[in-house]
């Protein structure tokens, strides 16, 4: 039991540090990203209820709307409401790279209890798939969705529900994209290693973008200190 806990949480603990080193202007960690993993963990309970008695309900007639777009908008909307209740508005939310982390660390909570449950009922063999396409995809989610808050939190006032409006669209669209390689295609070479590759290269893209708006917001604020003095 012990080694499965530890192969179930060893990725989204690697994906987060991956993160978070990145952050060259953090200090030391916040409470509130331990919170915010904790908020993602408890959220998979709901979810998966919700995703159970709808399949038990017979709510949707076509198993493409029951496992590709209803399970790609519910978990994705409940991470954007977890931001956007407990996170946005948080004194500990200080530039735009901070949005990349805790998006992250929501994301992470929820694919890790969800990866160990998953590992509970298959085995350890479907560890490594697993590490690679489920979590690492919940990961890069969460990257994309903490940059569009991150963006709003430090835009100005007339485009910030924007940005909080594509924080979820554009998970909602990747998640769709991710679902659909893997329901379409029954070999993952062809459809999700692919997008998995893309969704890589648009997440760590966006890092960088945040990374940069990060190094802008901190100029503007010296430059302000300096004008007052």
């Amino acid at each position: 039991m012990i080694i499965l806990l530890t192969v179930a949480i060893a990725p989204g603990l690697a994906l987060f540090s991956y993160f978070y080193l990145r952050d060259q202007f953090s200090g030391e960690p916040s409470k509130l990203l331990f919170q915010s993993f904790v908020y993602g963990a408890v959220l998979t309970f709901p979810i998966l209820f919700v995703q159970y008695v709808f399949d038990a309900e017979g709510v949707f007639a076509n198993s493409f709307i029951q496992n590709v777009v209803f399970s790609s908008i519910i978990e994705e909307f409940f991470k954007w409401l977890v931001l956007l209740i407990a996170v946005y508005r948080h004194v500990d939310f200080e530039d735009p790279y901070d949005g990349i982390l805790y998006g992250a660390s929501v994301s992470l909570g929820f694919a890790t209890i969800e990866n160990i449950l998953y590992l509970l009922e298959f085995g350890l063999q479907t560890a490594f798939i697993r590490a690679f396409l489920p979590v690492s995809s919940h990961a890069l989610f969460g990257v994309v969705m903490g940059y569009y808050f991150g963006k709003a939190k430090f835009s100005k006032s007339d485009t910030r529900r924007r940005w909080i409006g594509w924080a979820i669209v554009s998970t909602v669209i990747l998640h769709l994209a991710y679902n659909t390689s893997l329901y379409m295609y029954d070999n993952i070479v062809y459809g999700a290693i692919p997008f998995m590759l893309f969704l890589w290269w648009f997440g760590l893209r966006k890092a960088k973008q945040a990374h940069q708006l990060s190094l802008s917001h901190y100029s503007d604020q010296n430059s302000s200190g300096q004008s007052e003095d």
